[in-house]
């Protein structure tokens, strides 16, 4: 191995606490759910990954299905641990999750007991860990009763395969009651982590209020709305960015003229500020007390610099919310 780390990486990241609980997580932690799988180029990954750990960003956020193909970024996060991060397992918050589509048949989604550890026990191996720090139910399964699901997270823990749980796109009133069960086995829920950025505000609608009086940390997926709340898409959608590779994917119907058109807008106040709108929008929804962390995906070491670097942004006035309030209702 002939990487070391930088020695001053904790100096000056951010890290919060997560909720009513003992564990910290950086303000921005790193998402592999795109850029980390067998397609991609592992140099590359390994370049980010190690970029990111010296910049003070101790979490990285996998899920079962996450590549492509399925699991293949989990194998990825495997090779980064033996290459160059094992030796700093102590240091490191790893957190997978299941709840989507995985395999055939019935007992490869949603939320059963056998799925979810089996799931997670897949995972394990993937990574060739002994245990993750944070293992989530990705999504509520309205088919499986909600106490099947929470005690099957409660034993995973209890069986050593994960240090906490938590959920992931649960609504709020799901959320209270899933937190009510899990309170209830002792195994509480640690964390909740839902879409949220400038073009994305449903968390606003109840859900960051259940989570500060369930004591429930929030760690915020898409952030930067998937690369629309950056300068990339601010000229139209380029050939070789997301969107344009991937007509039908997770960005369709998602970019219109009109949102375009809020992005360069949004961008003139970014530039007031003196940052980059991926900043900004970073910046945003940071500044809430709720919000633990934001989960950052990205496809080279600059963007991972960039999103850090957000952490030094000034105070928002009350004049530059107001004129994102106007730009977002326009």
């Amino acid at each position: 191995m002939d990487y070391c780390p930088a020695e001053h990486r904790y100096d000056t990241m951010k890290y919060n606490r997560t909720g009513r609980s003992g564990l910290k997580l950086p303000a921005i932690s790193l998402g592999l759910w795109q850029n980390f799988g067998g397609k991609d180029v592992f140099e590359n990954d390994r370049l980010m990954a190690r970029r990111a750990f010296d910049l003070g960003i101790t979490h990285f956020d996998l899920a079962n299905n996450y590549g492509p193909p399925y699991g293949s970024a989990e194998e990825t996060f495997g090779r980064l641990l033996t290459k160059d991060l094992r030796p700093f397992r102590d240091e490191l918050v790893i957190s997978s999750k299941a709840g989507y589509d995985m395999w055939p048949g019935p007992y490869g989604d949603r939320g059963s007991r056998k799925y979810l550890v089996a799931s997670l026990d897949q995972s394990l191996k993937r990574m060739g860990l002994d245990y993750v720090d944070i293992f989530y139910h990705h999504r509520p399964d309205p088919e499986t009763p909600l106490e099947e699901t929470m005690g099957a997270l409660d034993f995973i823990v209890r069986s050593g395969r994960a240090l906490y749980v938590g959920l992931s796109n649960y609504k709020p009133e799901e959320t209270r009651k899933a937190a009510a069960i899990l309170r209830s086995l002792g195994t509480p829920c640690l964390i909740h982590q839902p879409s949220y950025s400038l073009f994305n505000r449903w968390i606003e609608d109840g859900l960051l209020d259940t989570l500060d009086a369930e004591g429930i940390g929030c760690i915020v997926f898409s952030p930067l709305f998937q690369g629309l709340l950056t300068d990339r898409y601010l000229d139209g959608i380029p050939e070789n960015s997301r969107a344009g590779r991937n007509h039908g994917g997770t960005l369709t119907g998602k970019i219109s003229d009109d949102k375009i058109e809020r992005a360069r807008r949004l961008n003139l106040v970014a530039q007031e500020r003196g940052q980059k709108l991926s900043q900004m929008a970073l910046a945003w929804v940071l500044r809430r007390a709720t919000v633990t962390s934001a989960v950052i995906g990205a496809s080279r070491v600059s963007q991972i610099e960039d999103a850090v670097g957000a952490l030094d942004s000034p105070a928002f006035t009350p004049e530059q919310l107001a004129a994102i309030e106007a730009i977002l209702a326009s």
